[in-house]
């Protein structure tokens, strides 16, 4: 198996993903809920299905985690981890910020990732060792050098209560910093973070597909991906920090302090 194939099952999985979706953006015709805020479409499913049909049909054998479907566990290193749609909130009010994410991985680590913006018909993708792109041109974290003036990006669990530890976190770095946006898609963040868009991001209480593909892009555009102690991180942690480098020490001293203020 080559990395050609891979890539090429990959971008055929998110472009049949993303077109389903991107025409069903405001034809929503079923929604449930998974938790308090947590929400589920019809489009979720049908997008989920068509990304795993793809993938399933070129590598039987592999093994598959994906959000809204129950693992396909082999025996093969390769496992592909899929986010049918990353942003579900903000698709089902036709708010255009949501993506399809999936990533391979071998041995539990990410060697290919690729996150497609349906709306803005964006490709971002990076394989292991290679470095990433957007459209096919290589991308780049930012060189801002101070959290001051960095432009941040972060989100917030489902359930969110006035106790929420990242409510701490946010009012801390909004006035340490010259701006932060709460989109709501945590893969196209990353991706942002990747391009220079975002200077930094951070979030909690991740899941795998929503980040195995995104924290893979940002490492190869040269950015600095660890847990909020300054560890290195897997997308199977629940937190992340994700910079440009520059200012990654002044986020994980921010981050990583227990004490509330």
């Amino acid at each position: 198996m080559s990395s050609a194939s891979f890539k090429y099952i990959a971008r055929k999985a998110v472009y049949a993903s993303g077109l389903l979706i991107k025409r069903s953006v405001g034809k929503v015709s079923k929604v449930s809920y998974k938790g308090r805020d947590n929400i589920l479409t019809n489009v979720d499913k049908a997008s989920e299905r068509l990304a795993i049909g793809i993938i399933k049909k070129a590598f039987p054998r592999h093994s598959i985690l994906s959000e809204e479907s129950r693992p396909i566990d082999s025996t093969s290193p390769y496992k592909w981890v899929i986010d049918p749609i990353d942003g579900t909130t903000n698709f089902a009010h036709s708010f255009p910020f949501f993506c399809v994410s999936i990533a391979l991985e071998k041995n539990g680590e990410s060697i290919l990732g690729i996150v497609y913006d349906p709306m803005r018909d964006e490709t971002f993708m990076a394989e292991k060792g290679k470095g990433a792109t957007l459209n096919g041109r290589r991308i780049h974290v930012s060189k801002v050098k101070s959290l001051r003036t960095s432009f941040l990006a972060t989100g917030f669990s489902y359930g969110i209560t006035r106790k929420d530890r990242n409510i701490v976190y946010f009012r801390k770095l909004l006035v340490a910093t010259q701006a932060i946006r709460r989109a709501g898609s945590a893969a196209l963040d990353l991706c942002y973070v990747a391009c220079g868009r975002f200077d930094g991001f951070w979030e909690m209480n991740l899941h795998p597909w929503d980040s195995a593909a995104g924290h893979l892009i940002v490492g190869e555009a040269g950015g600095t991906v660890t847990r909020f102690d300054g560890r290195d991180y897997s997308h199977y942690d629940r937190d992340i920090i994700a910079t440009n480098g520059y200012i990654h020490s002044d986020m994980v001293r921010v981050l990583s302090r227990r004490k509330s203020g």
